[in-house]
């Protein structure tokens, strides 16, 4: 079996940077064991394999492995899959639906041109699934949080609570004071993990409001060590039920025809990306979340198994 196997960046228009993502074009005939094992040499926190299989209501599947487990979804693993697929087919522009852990969701491709008469590249956007407001994070499991990042109460930005909160890969969402405070968090790795089995979710998303860039609504640093990553570039998973939440806490003025931002991440891994999102609903009731970005194709090569 020869695989087509790409190494790409996703959420941004520079190698190296974004969030690196590998993505297998021709997956159909793999394992799960199969695909566990290459998402554990590949080593990237997110690895997509693509099945070109169409079924009722969608016309391929696409399934997610960390190095040590699958996951429903991943943000940057799908801009990354139907960046390098569009491609490879030709596609310009269109809508790709696709089958995953999540459910049944469309992905867009839009053509950008960068430059007057330069190069056509693309654009990915994914809408991600329900929305879901999950338990509050009070009293020991806050308390255990905070030390497991290294900081301490008064770190936080008490205007917001910490939530769990998913559209699709649920996410602890931490409001932090300041970027200076958010440059500084130094995990515990075994405190976060402890705590991701109380609660049952496996991702910590650190932002703030204080971006230091005029275009960018937040920054933020995400860290799941329970399932390996013990930090994420750039997560489509978390800024998007960013901005669901902060819609439904009034915190966002949203409205049918959509409400955008740009949330930027990975600056203390020296791979800052950034991610539109976008947030469609009435007042303060998301109905649906939207992320997209650029990405860069680093490699394209085969493996035979």
């Amino acid at each position: 079996m020869e695989l087509e196997v790409c190494q790409v960046d996703s959420f941004t228009t520079e190698l190296f940077r974004g969030n690196p993502a590998g993505v297998v074009l021709n997956a159909e005939g793999l394992s799960v064991a199969q695909m566990l094992g290459i998402a554990r040499e590949l080593n990237n926190s997110e690895t997509a394999f693509i099945r070109n299989v169409p079924g009722p209501g969608y016309d391929l599947e696409v399934r997610f492995f960390t190095p040590r487990q699958e996951v429903p979804i991943c943000g940057h693993a799908t801009i990354a899959a139907h960046y390098v697929y569009a491609r490879s087919r030709g596609i310009r522009e269109g809508t790709i639906v696709q089958k995953t852990g999540a459910g049944i969701l469309p992905v867009e491709i839009h053509p950008v041109q960068d430059s007057p008469g330069g190069p056509e590249d693309l654009r990915v956007v994914m809408t991600q699934g329900a929305i879901e407001y999950g338990r509050l994070i009070e009293g020991e499991a806050r308390a255990d949080l905070v030390r497991g990042l290294g900081i301490d109460e008064l770190d936080l930005d008490s205007s917001l609570p910490i939530q769990i909160v998913s559209t699709g890969h649920s996410k602890v969402l931490v409001p932090i004071a300041s970027r200076y405070v958010l440059d500084r968090i130094s995990i515990r790795s075994e405190l976060l993990s402890s705590l991701s089995a109380r609660i049952g979710c496996n991702g910590f998303y650190a932002f703030t409001f204080d971006s230091g860039e005029a275009t960018s609504l937040v920054s933020g640093r995400m860290f799941a060590p329970a399932i390996g990553i013990a930090e994420d570039p750039v997560t489509g998973n978390a800024n998007g039920p960013l901005g669901a939440w902060l819609a439904h806490l009034g915190r966002l003025d949203i409205h049918e025809e959509g409400r955008s931002f740009v949330a930027k991440q990975g600056e203390a891994m020296g791979r800052t990306g950034h991610i539109t999102v976008e947030v469609f609903g009435t007042g303060r009731e998301p109905r649906l979340v939207k992320v997209g970005g650029r990405a860069r194709l680093v490699f394209r090569t085969k493996i035979t198994l």
